[in-house]
C-alpha cells in the first residue's frame, strides 16, 4: 500500500489521470465510476490509480474522520457485483494532523474493458467519462494481449456465419450493455462483439467463448463440447443401459434444454406408504442442487479436451464428471473455500444470463439443499489433475431396495414396493406387470421378481383374459 510520503506527493500531483480527490463520503456512484476508470487505465501507464476521500482538489485536507463504517462501505465496492470484472483494489485509512484520508488504491485490470453497471468508464486527464467506441476497442485489444485463457483466444477458421448473431443481438446484448449505450452504439457488429469479448479484431474471427456460448456448431471446432447422459440399471457402470441422451450445441441453447431434462426426466417424486392410512412424498434429488452442479460443470470444464461432461444416473446415485481439474488458485487443500475461473468470459456470460452467480457459494448451497431433502452430502473428488467428479446420493433407489431409513418406519407388510404392487392390484385386478413397471419407472422383471416373493398374490386365467387375486392373510 502507498506510504504517507507518496500520499503527500499525490495530493499535489499533476498526474491527474491516476488521482481523484473528493470531500464527499456518500456519492457511491461517483466512487464506483472512478474505480472503474482507474481499472481501465486508458493511458496504459501500468500505474495504480488512487481515489482519495477527504481532500479538496487543491490537495488540502477537509478534516474528515474515517470510521469503520466508511471503510467497509468503500471496501464493499470490490465485490458488490456492480463493477465487472471485479476490480483489484485495496482500501486504507491514513491519519494526518489536519484530518484522515481514506485511500482506495486501484490496480490496472488485466482483463479490460471493466464496466460499471454496463458502462465503460475511463479517465481523460482530470476528467472521468464514458469510453468512446475507439477507446473500448483499445481496451479490448489490451485484454487479448493480457489474457491467456482458452475462451479469450481466437477460434481460427471461424467467421461471423459460425455464431448466432440474431440471438446475441436479441437476447444477450440487452443483458450485458446499458440500454442507453446500446441504443447509441453505431459500431459494426464485429466491433460490438469485440467489446464483449466475443470477437478477435486482430485475427478477424470469433473467440472461442463466442463459439462455446453462441456457435451454430461448437462440436465442429471442439469435439468434446457436449454432455453425455446415461441411465444405468443398478449401481455401477456395468449395468444395463436404460436410457441415453446427448446434449450438444451452444450453451445459450443447451443450458435451458438441460434444465428441462433434469426437471422432467431425472427428478422424481412419489407417495410412499408409511402406515396403512398415511403417505409421504419422497423426492430423489433436489432439482436446484443438480442444476447448480451441472451449471458449474459447464462453466469450469476444459473445452480443449475431447472428453464430454458425463452425467451418469444409477439406481442410488448420480455421477457428474467433466474434463479439467481444479484451476488456478483452487487446490485440493483449499477446496471449496477458494475458487478460480478457467473460462472467465464464459463464466461472466453465464452470470449475465442468470445461470450462475459467481459468488463462490454454489457448493455450500448444494450441500444444504441435499441435507434438507434427506440426501447424504455430495462427495467431490478433486484428487485428479485432469478431471473433476462429484457423486450425489439419491434418497431412494428404483424400488427394489425399499426406501431410506425413516420413510420405511411403519411399513409392516413387506417393503415399500410390495405395498405399492398390492395396492395397484387391489384397484385394478387386470393390471399387467408392464403397466405397473411403466407407472413405477422400473423394469417389468423387477415387478415380476417381487410378485414371485408374495405367495398371497396369484394370477388366475391366462393372457389378457386373466386377472390377479389376493388371498386374505392372517
Amino acid at each position: 500500500m502507498i506510504t504517507k510520503d507518496e500520499i503527500q506527493e499525490l495530493l499535489h500531483s499533476t498526474e491527474t489521470y491516476r488521482v481523484e480527490r473528493t470531500i464527499s463520503t456518500g456519492d457511491m456512484d461517483k466512487f464506483q465510476e472512478a474505480i472503474c476508470a482507474f481499472s481501465n487505465d486508458l493511458p496504459n501507464s501500468r500505474k495504480k490509480g488512487y481515489l482519495i476521500i477527504g481532500a479538496y482538489d487543491n490537495g488540502e485536507l477537509s478534516g474528515l474522520k474515517v470510521d469503520d463504517d466508511l471503510l467497509k462501505k468503500i471496501a464493499a465496492i470490490r465485490s458488490n457485483g456492480n463493477i465487472l470484472p471485479l476490480p483489484m483494489m485495496a482500501v486504507e485509512r491514513v491519519e494526518f494532523d489536519e484530518g484522515d484520508l481514506l485511500i482506495a488504491e486501484v490496480s490496472p485490470s488485466l482483463v479490460p474493458p471493466v464496466r460499471y453497471r454496463g458502462r465503460t468508464f475511463v479517465r481523460i486527464g482530470p476528467r472521468r467519462d464514458i469510453a468512446s467506441e475507439t477507446e473500448e476497442r483499445v481496451l479490448f485489444e489490451r485484454r487479448t494481449s493480457y489474457m491467456a485463457t482458452f475462451d479469450a483466444t481466437p477460434c481460427f477458421g471461424t467467421t461471423l456465419d459460425d455464431i448466432d448473431i440474431d440471438f446475441i443481438n436479441r437476447e444477450y446484448l440487452p443483458q450485458v450493455v446499458d440500454a442507453e449505450v446500446l441504443a447509441a452504439d453505431k459500431r459494426g457488429v464485429k466491433e460490438q462483439l469485440a467489446s464483449i469479448h466475443l470477437y478477435d479484431l486482430t485475427h478477424d474471427c470469433p473467440t472461442n467463448a463466442a463459439i462455446i456460448l453462441f456457435g451454430n456448431n461448437p462440436r465442429h471446432f471442439m469435439p468434446g463440447n457436449y454432455i453425455q447422459y446415461v441411465r444405468f440399471s443398478g449401481n455401477a457402470i456395468g449395468g444395463e443401459v436404460l436410457n441415453e441422451k446427448r446434449f450438444q450445441g451452444p450453451l445459450a441453447r443447451l443450458l435451458p434444454e438441460l434444465e428441462q431434462f433434469v426437471s422432467n426426466a431425472i427428478i422424481t417424486q412419489r407417495p410412499v406408504a408409511v402406515s396403512l392410512f398415511r403417505e409421504k412424498t419422497v423426492i430423489n434429488y433436489p432439482n436446484n442442487a443438480l442444476r447448480e452442479l451441472l451449471m458449474n460443470a459447464c462453466m469450469h470444464r476444459d473445452y480443449q479436451a475431447n472428453m464430454p461432461i458425463r452425467l451418469y444416473q444409477f439406481d442410488d446415485h448420480i455421477e457428474i464428471m467433466n474434463a479439467g481439474g481444479l484451476y488456478g488458485e483452487a487446490r485440493p487443500e483449499n477446496f471449496p473455500t477458494v475458487n478460480d475461473y478457467r473460462n472467465p468470459i464464459v463464466a461472466e456470460a453465464m452470470k449475465e444470463m442468470k445461470y450462475v452467480n459467481m459468488f463462490n457459494q454454489g457448493i455450500r448451497r448444494v450441500q444444504e439443499m441435499l441435507r434438507e431433502n434427506g440426501n447424504k452430502e455430495a462427495v467431490f473428488d478433486v484428487s485428479k489433475l485432469t478431471v473433476f467428479a462429484v457423486n450425489v446420493p439419491s434418497t431412494v433407489d428404483d424400488g427394489t431396495q425399499g426406501v431410506t431409513q425413516g420413510v420405511t418406519q411403519g411399513v409392516t407388510q413387506g417393503n415399500e414396493l410390495d405395498v405399492w404392487i398390492e395396492s395397484q392390484i387391489t384397484m385394478n385386478p387386470k393390471i399387467t406387470t408392464e403397466e405397473m413397471a411403466s407407472s413405477r419407472g422400473v423394469s417389468s422383471l423387477t415387478i415380476k421378481r417381487h410378485i414371485a416373493k408374495m405367495p398371497h398374490i396369484k394370477y388366475v386365467g391366462s393372457g389378457y383374459s386373466g386377472h390377479w387375486e389376493i388371498d386374505k392373510k392372517d
